[in-house]
């Protein structure tokens, strides 16, 4: 006697049951009702630590300054504001000095940035290379950045100093007479410079050596097979591989040299530095800034220049984008 064979997917009753089917789920439970709600939660409470500390020390100092930009607030007296609308604003832009402030930063953030920058390309280079003591070399040229901004403005302080520096004893054995470096209009740009130059190289270096090393070695293994030598190499493998790291480092030593406070406020020990010179010969937005809002007083007009020197940022962040944008294209 033939058996009928049950097909795939009908129901079956379990033994002992009854054989009803039920309608549909039953209501959520307490726990995959916390489950669903965990799931959906759980990643804004992973990064709402950031915009908290964000919004904290980053979003409301930035409105408070806006705030104070527009308003007559003093040292002495900051619980009384008087709304003055854009005179803060009017008002730098019509001194000299913030114009003097702001070539000099720029003069003195050309002249550190590009040896800077192409010191480190160099040492990184050597670096790149199977030397002895590798990790001894890496960790020498990263201690100038370890030092504090004080201790080396202070130190290149008598090394720069007019009268028993040790640059000008130097000097003299090479028939040079003494150079009052931090009265100079060029030579205290210089000796500012040298600090930011002796503290940051060795950074930008550490940064291009890791992005070397991430270059695919075929690359230059096919440039050797083609007779490329090293130099060539450098210039036609490295170089472009490098293009978006070099664009970053760029980018973070121009907000440094918008930043410059501690080298020039230290260049002459402290004894002129604060007013950046005796000529504002060095004297940079952050001098100027601290001027106006520390030793005069006036903090509407230093939350102006505050934000002056942020829209600088944003338009040489700008150009930087358009000129890496510019690059790009032509390389491809």
């Amino acid at each position: 006697m033939a058996t009928a064979t049950p097909t795939r997917g009908a129901y079956s009753p379990p033994p002992g049951g009854s054989g009803a089917v039920s309608d549909g789920p039953g209501p959520r439970t307490w726990r995959s009702r916390l489950w669903r709600f965990d799931d959906l939660a759980s990643p804004y409470a992973y990064i709402a630590p950031f915009f908290l500390i964000f919004g904290a020390f980053g979003l409301y100092p930035l409105l408070y300054t806006g705030w104070i930009a527009l308003h007559r607030v003093e040292m002495t007296s900051l619980g009384q504001s008087e709304w003055v609308g854009w005179d803060n604003f009017s008002r730098i832009l019509q001194d000299s000095e913030f114009w003097t402030a702001v070539a000099n930063t720029f003069v003195i953030g050309v002249i550190s940035t590009v040896p800077q920058l192409l010191v480190a390309l160099g040492l990184a280079h050597l670096l790149n290379y199977k030397l002895r003591a590798s990790t001894f070399w890496r960790t020498l040229i990263l201690t100038p950045y370890a030092t504090s901004v004080a201790t080396a403005a202070l130190v290149f302080a008598l090394v720069f100093r007019a009268d028993g520096g040790i640059l000008n004893w130097v000097l003299h054995f090479a028939g040079i007479d003494n150079i009052d470096w931090g009265n100079g209009e060029w030579t205290s740009k210089i000796a500012i410079s040298v600090i930011v130059i002796w503290r940051w190289t060795g950074y930008n270096a550490l940064i291009y050596l890791a992005a070397m090393q991430a270059v695919p070695t075929d690359l230059y293994e096919a440039a050797s097979i083609d007779g490329a030598s090293r130099w060539q190499q450098f210039r036609k493998v490295t170089i472009p591989s490098l293009r978006p790291t070099i664009l970053f480092t760029i980018v973070i030593s121009t907000i440094g040299s918008m930043q410059l406070f501690g080298e020039p406020l230290l260049l002459q020990g402290g004894t002129l530095g604060s007013i950046g010179g005796s000529e504002h010969q060095y004297e940079t937005l952050s001098i100027y800034l601290f001027n106006y809002g520390w030793k005069l007083g006036h903090l509407g007009p230093a939350a102006a220049v505050a934000w002056a020197m942020l829209v600088l940022l944003l338009l040489i962040a700008l150009i930087n984008w358009i000129v890496g944008r510019f690059v790009r294209k032509s390389a491809a």
